[in-house]
C-alpha cells in the first residue's frame, strides 16, 4: 500500500497495519519531545510576538518529521543487527569519526537531561512554596530525591519505562487540552494587533529555530526505537519508523502549538519576561499569576508529567552516547570491556551530576541556547543528510528536495545560535 508523507513524496509502507506496539513507541517519542515543548517554548517563541509565531508553526512540522525520519533511516542502514547509533557512525564513517560522532552525540543529549533535573526540582519546589503554603525542603534534599526516583524507573528495563511513559502520556495530552482550551476567556487580542516589519518578522523567526529544533526534539530516544523496529520488522524498519515518526510529529505539532498559543495569547511579553528570570517553566509560572484554583494546582502536575516523560528519553539518550563513549575508549586502550562495571560507572556518573547541577541551579533557557542547540541541529539535521550522500547503503534516499530542506533548517537553526552567542 502507498501513503503520502507531509512533504508531498510518496513511500511504500509495511503491510502490516498500525499495532498496539506503534502507539506505545508514538507515545515514548512524543513524551521524549513534549517536556521542552510546553515548558520553554511558550516562554521564547510567544516574547518574539504572535504572528511570527505562526510562522513558526507552519514549518515545524516538517522540520521535525523529516529530521527525526532521517536519523532514522541512518540507524537503520546498518548491515549489523542491534547497532545502535554509536555503531552506525563506525560502521559508515571509520574508528576515528565514529568516537567523535559519539562524543557529540552525548553532548547534544546530556545537557538537557541535567536541564530537567534543574526543571523538576524548580517546578516541584515552586508547588510546595505557592500552592501549598509549605517551607522551601532543603534544595539538596528535593533534588537527589526526585533524580533518584526518576532514574529508579530507568534502571527497571525499557519494558516499564515504556508503560511508564504511556501511563504518564494519556492524562498529559488530555489537561494538556483542557488547559489549552481553559485559558481561552483570558486570551488577549492586542498581540493579533502587532505585526513586526519583513525584517523584524524573518529575523524574530530565524533566532527561534533554535528553541523549535529543541523543543520538538526527540531524537534521543530515536536510535533504540530504530534498533527496535530492525529487530522487529527486518528490511521494513524504516517504513515502519516513516509512518510512526510523521504521526508522532502531526500529535506534537498539533498538542504543543495549541498549548503554546494558548499561554502566548493569555500573557503579556512582560509576563513571559518574567517567567524566564525566574528559570521557571511557563506553567509553574501561570500557577502563580493565574487567579484560577485549575490552573494553580494543574499546571504544576502537567509540567512534573512532561519532565518525567521527557526524561526517559533524553537519559536513555544520555546513557547510550556515554556507554559509546567509554567503551571505544576502553577497546582502543586494550583493554577489557565488562558492561556491568561500564553500567554501574554511568549511573553513578549520571545521577551526580545531575544532582549536582540541579543544586547549583543555572539558567535553564540559558543552558538550552548554549549546549544542546548547536549540536542538535549537527546531529539531527546534518549529519544525516551528510550520510545519505556518502554513505552507499543510503542512496535510494538522494535527490530529493526533503533533502534540501532539512540542509537548510539545520543551518539556519546553527546560524541563529552562533549569532545570538555572538551578539
Amino acid at each position: 500500500m502507498q501513503q503520502q508523507t507531509m512533504t508531498g513524496e510518496v513511500s511504500e509502507i509495511s503491510v502490516q497495519g498500525w499495532t498496539r506496539r506503534d502507539t506505545t513507541w508514538m507515545l515514548s517519542l512524543f513524551g521524549t519531545a513534549v517536556g521542552a515543548g510546553i515548558l520553554f517554548l511558550p516562554i521564547n517563541a510567544g516574547m518574539g510576538g504572535f504572528w511570527p509565531l505562526v510562522m513558526m508553526a507552519v514549518i515545524i512540522g516538517p522540520m521535525t518529521y523529516l529530521a527525526h525520519r532521517g536519523l532514522s533511516r541512518f540507524v537503520c542502514s546498518s548491515s549489523k543487527p542491534g547497532s545502535d547509533i554509536t555503531h552506525v557512525v563506525e560502521e559508515h564513517f571509520g574508528i576515528g569519526a565514529g568516537k567523535a560522532i559519539t562524543i557529540l552525540y552525548f553532548f547534544a543529549i546530556y545537557p538537557i537531561v541535567l536541564i530537567y533535573g534543574v526543571g523538576i526540582t524548580n517546578t516541584v519546589d515552586s508547588f510546595i512554596v505557592n500552592q501549598l503554603g509549605m517551607a522551601s525542603p532543603p534544595r539538596w534534599l528535593l533534588s537527589g530525591a526526585l533524580i533518584l526516583a526518576m532514574m529508579a524507573v530507568m534502571v527497571s528495563g525499557e519494558k516499564l519505562m515504556l508503560k511508564v511513559t504511556q501511563f504518564l502520556v494519556y492524562p498529559l495530552v488530555a489537561i494538556l487540552v483542557f488547559m489549552s482550551l481553559y485559558l481561552i476567556p483570558s486570551w488577549k487580542t492586542d498581540a493579533l494587533m502587532q505585526v513586526p516589519a519583513s525584517s523584524d518578522f524573518l529575523g524574530t523567526v530565524w533566532l527561534t529555530i533554535p528553541v523549535l529544533v529543541f523543543a520538538f526534539n526527540h531524537s534521543p530516544a530515536v536510535s533504540q526505537f530504530s534498533v527496535a523496529l530492525k529487530r522487529e520488522h527486518g528490511g521494513n524498519a524504516s517504513k515502519k519508523a516513516d509512518v510512526i515518526l510523521r504521526n508522532t510529529s502531526m500529535m506534537l505539532v498539533g498538542f504543543v502549538m495549541l498549548f503554546v498559543f494558548s499561554c502566548v495569547l493569555s500573557l503579556s511579553p512582560a509576563q513571559l519576561a518574567e517567567s524566564k528570570e525566574l528559570n521557571l517553566p511557563i506553567l509553574s509560572y501561570l500557577a502563580n499569576v493565574h487567579a484560577s484554583g485549575f490552573v494553580s494546582y494543574f499546571g504544576p502536575i502537567i509540567a512534573v508529567i512532561a519532565i518525567v516523560s521527557s526524561f526517559f528519553g533524553h537519559y536513555m539518550g544520555a546513557t547510550e552516547g556515554m556507554k559509546g563513549i567509554v567503551t571505544k575508549q576502553l577497546r582502543s586502550s586494550n583493554k577489557e570491556v565488562s558492561e556491568k562495571k561500564v553500567d554501574k560507572f554511568i549511573l553513578g556518573f549520571m545521577f551526580f551530576t545531575i544532582w549536582g547541577v540541579a543544586v547549583i541551579n543555572p539558567s535553564i533557557l540559558g543552558m538550552i541556547e548554549a549546549l544542546g542547540g548547536p549540536i542538535i541541529a549537527a546531529i539531527l539535521y546534518l549529519m544525516p543528510m551528510y550520510a545519505v550522500y556518502k554513505v552507499p547503503a543510503l542512496r535510494a534516499y538522494r535527490g530529493r528536495i526533503s533533502n534540501i530542506f532539512v540542509i537548510i533548517a539545520g543551518v539556519l537553526a546553527m546560524t541563529a545560535i552562533l549569532f545570538g552567542m555572538l551578539s
